[in-house]
């Protein structure tokens, strides 16, 4: 099961880019086990955990992780694989579906309560407390996805993947940054071939932390903690960009109405960031962004059930 993991589709919109943009394509990540990219660095950071001696079959401890529901499905899918225990602390204001998917694959799961079902600036510091305290009992290992310097190889694997599919130009690629593993794993591949491309960051507007804004709610799981995450790299990154969350759930829609992507809003954000690049690039350029995840992990909330 966990060689099924990696080797998505890149795929080239067709219908919602206007005439006189660059190309847009898009790697499908919800075709990953669990649906999401995170698979990918769930299993890097599983087994950095066993390169290091920490974790093993012989060895009772019980893994942890603080997360906004991807991750800690892929963890849970992985340590299932694998058969290690599992505990995730995450919260009521991520989607419930993520939530039993985790229980589905054995994860205890404990969650933090939420603000109002949104992702306020103080969830993530309780959920770092509460992890910590845990920690403090002995008989677990936290993985903690925002220092974990396993965390990046799984995406850097997605950006070797992503540089055999693509032409030979690449002027742009973006994402929404969570623990920023994503930009700047794929970013610094991407750089390597492609010195000039613009590795450009997104995040919803009302937590416009990477642009210089304070912190604040919102509710696009996986995006914007409420703090510049400490694996993000300006050396990889070239811009930040701050979008309306309102416009990334209508294109999330849009995206499965007129393109057959069927997504999340946090891929909502990365194509309508996407699409503005590439009017500004214009004819003859390339942008590349990702499908973060699979829309069936948000039929139950507001996204495909809009008032």
């Amino acid at each position: 099961m966990l060689e099924t993991i990696g080797k998505t589709p890149l795929v080239r919109l067709k219908r919602l880019v206007p005439s006189g943009s660059a190309q847009v394509w898009v790697k499908l990540e919800g075709q990953n086990p669990t649906g999401s990219y995170k698979d990918r660095t769930a299993l890097t950071m599983v087994e950095g955990a066993e390169a290091e001696g920490v974790l093993s079959r012989e060895r009772p401890v019980r893994l942890l992780e603080c997360t906004g529901g991807s991750t800690g499905t892929a963890l849970a899918f992985v340590c299932a694989v694998k058969g290690y225990a599992f505990t995730v602390i995450t919260s009521d204001a991520y989607a419930q579906e993520k939530l039993d998917s985790m229980r589905a694959f054995g994860a205890e799961v404990l969650i933090e309560p939420s603000l109002g079902g949104q992702v306020t600036p103080d969830l993530w510091p309780r959920m770092r407390a509460r992890a910590q305290r845990l920690l403090e009992t002995g008989g677990y290992h936290w993985l903690d996805q925002f220092n974990n310097p396993h965390a990046l190889a799984g995406y850097q694997q997605m950006g070797h993947e992503l540089l055999k599919q693509m032409p030979d130009k690449l002027d742009a690629f973006c994402g929404a940054v969570g623990t920023a593993g994503m930009i700047v794993g794929v970013g610094s591949v991407i750089k390597t071939r492609f010195p000039a491309a613009r590795i450009v960051a997104l995040e919803p507007n009302s937590s416009a932390v990477l642009s210089g804004g304070p912190p604040g709610n919102h509710g696009i799981d996986g995006t914007a903690a409420g703090y510049v995450p400490p694996q993000f790299d300006w050396k990889v990154v070239d811009q930040a960009m701050a979008l309306p969350e309102p416009e990334a759930r209508n294109m999330a829609r849009l995206l499965a109405q007129t393109e057959g992507i069927f997504a999340g809003t946090s891929t909502g954000l990365n194509v309508l960031a996407a699409l503005q690049l590439a009017r500004e690039i214009g004819p003859g350029g390339v942008v590349v962004t990702v499908a973060c995840d699979t829309g069936f992990k948000y039929l139950n909330g507001p996204l495909y059930r809009p008032e």
